[in-house]
């Protein structure tokens, strides 16, 4: 049954897998990134009144590293019964989690109208966010990843990773519309809230696609498997959770390494350089909006590339290059933007993504094919999702609060560059993955001498 359920399906089947993958995190990116900018621009002074300028912004990205917070529990759960129930169901799941809590944003009444009580169920429905994008990475790229072959792993599994860049292209191009089209008083009134209520429209579109897929062949033959086992053992068998500690421990710390230079690069280019630009360059919201919506359109393009590269040249060379490139470029990132020239911003924050893709492309593929098939979905999601909470959920926070004690850019490049050195580490301690079978390493963990067929044979490329 293993053998066959590695079989790859048709282009046509995976492309329409693919599809479906890529729309449903482009929309959970887009709700969530959506959080971001106007935790940026608008948040600190509709939920935080009273607060200085930039201690209000403080407090709105705080709101915003709480939806990090959620993530690990959301990959815990998501990851338990993803590994049980299947891919699938639990995607359906989160797909309507976020989307009912940012339609939710959309509607919430303001300080000015109900006081304390506003920033509060402005946490808590951040928190929902975050407890249910913890849960669609791993199933995104879980299902793509097991419907493919080895041979163009990295490529097709790169493209549900484009739904970031294309859920920041949405988000942004929807907030740069209306804050070109709309004064600022009316935004802050009312229009900010068109691009949450926006959101209601795109999960009935994502729910109708993703629910048209199947689940996973590499999935249903893993989960007969086990079902076959279980009724000769006459035991049950063993949580997720406990296997991957078990037998990936070490995957998870590398899966969580990797993700640090990776995941506060992204949100100090992307969320923060709203905040610099916007009060250390004097340059106007819209003009930064604008740098990391057309930035975004080519980091969409080159994710797919840098995915290719990775199956010609393995995961971990394409990796390296991007946490290497990404520290050696923060210094020049911010020269740039203190050129308050938009043509510089533009080029800071577009040389950056494409560094970035280096990282996230071959991140899905990669992570994937480090953990046996029952227990795939928890082990890359917590290796992916626990790591935020260090990295991603901190990193505008941490970024603001050097800005506002030192006035300077200098602690926050080095900041970047301290994760670079990590992701180094971790990666280089990593073992390439490029052409396993993913049936194979379901094989060898079935092995009554799985921990050792784990780490020498499904080790090795």
């Amino acid at each position: 049954m293993a053998a066959s359920a590695s079989a790859p399906p048709t282009t046509r089947s995976l492309k329409r897998i693919v599809a479906a993958s890529l729309i449903g995190t482009t929309i959970e990116w887009y709700d969530f990134f959506l959080y971001g900018s106007a935790a940026a621009l608008v948040f600190n002074k509709l939920f935080f009144p009273e607060s200085d300028p930039l201690v209000g912004t403080l407090l709105s990205f705080l709101t915003y590293a709480v939806g990090f917070a959620a993530r690990p529990l959301g990959a815990l759960v998501f990851g338990h019964y993803g590994d049980r129930l299947g891919r699938k169901k639990l995607l359906v799941l989160s797909l309507l989690m976020m989307g009912g809590s940012t339609f939710a944003i959309g509607l919430l009444p303001t300080h000015a109208t109900v006081g304390s009580a506003a920033p509060v169920l402005l946490t808590v429905l951040r928190l929902v966010q975050g407890f249910a994008l913890g849960g669609e990475w791993g199933g995104a790229v879980l299902l793509v990843s097991e419907h493919g072959d080895a041979k163009r792993r990295g490529f097709w599994a790169s493209w549900p990773q484009t739904g970031a860049p294309a859920g920041q292209l949405l988000a942004t191009g929807v907030l740069s519309a209306l804050t070109a089209l709309m004064s600022d008083s009316a935004f802050e009134a009312w229009g900010w809230r068109i691009p949450f209520l926006l959101s209601g429209v795109l999960v009935l579109i994502g729910l109708w696609i993703r629910l048209s897929v199947d689940e996973s062949p590499v999935f249903k033959a893993a989960l007969a498997q086990a079902e076959e086992r279980r009724s000769a053992a006459g035991a049950a068998e063993k949580m997720p959770l406990v296997a991957v500690l078990r037998h990936h421990w070490r995957d998870v710390l590398i899966a969580m390494g990797a993700r640090m230079a990776e995941n506060i690069s992204y949100y100090v280019i992307t969320a923060f350089i709203l905040v610099y630009a916007t009060t250390a360059t004097d340059l106007s919201k819209q003009t930064a909006l604008n740098a990391v919506l057309i930035a975004s359109a080519v980091h969409f393009a080159v994710i797919p590339m840098w995915g290719a590269l990775s199956d010609r040249f393995g995961r971990k060379p394409i990796y390296l290059v991007g946490a290497i490139g990404v520290g050696l470029w923060m210094f020049p990132f911010f020269a740039l933007i203190d050129t308050r020239s938009f043509g510089s911003l533009l080029l800071a924050v577009t040389v950056g993504l494409i560094l970035h893709g280096a990282m996230y492309a071959p991140q899905a593929a990669f992570f994937s094919e480090m953990f046996a098939t029952r227990m795939r979905y928890s082990g890359a999601s917590i290796g992916a999702q626990f790591s935020s909470v260090a990295a991603g959920a901190p990193a505008p926070l941490i970024a603001t609060a050097l800005l506002a004690d030192f006035g300077s850019s200098t602690p926050i490049s080095l900041y970047v560059i301290a994760a670079a050195l990590i992701t180094v580490l971790a990666v280089a301690c990593a073992k390439e993955t490029r052409h396993r079978d993913l049936a194979d390493v379901e094989r060898a963990a079935a092995e009554p001498d799985a921990p050792a067929a784990l780490s020498a044979d499904a080790r090795s490329v």
